[in-house]
């Protein structure tokens, strides 16, 4: 993924933690709050699959398997 777009996702991604913030605050409903994380995490994880699909074609092409598998170990940690 392009580091532009990546930019930009996780700007969206920090607008919907805003809006999180603002629904919690002004006290609305749990399941729309709970929708509302759900969907920031989901968007949390599409850029990390891509940046880690990224990384991997990199590691790939430079043969640089034994630093892609540490980044898998990082990224399956959690």
């Amino acid at each position: 993924m392009k580091p532009d777009k990546v930019i930009t996702q996780l700007k969206r991604i920090r607008g919907q933690l805003d809006g999180i913030i603002r629904m919690y605050e002004d006290e609305r409903g749990c399941i729309d709050i709970v929708r509302q994380v759900v969907a920031a995490r989901s968007s949390l994880g599409r850029v990390s699959r891509d940046l880690l699909s990224g990384e991997a074609t990199r590691c790939s092409k430079e043969r640089k398997a034994e630093e892609l598998n540490d980044i898998l170990k990082e990224v399956f940690r959690y």
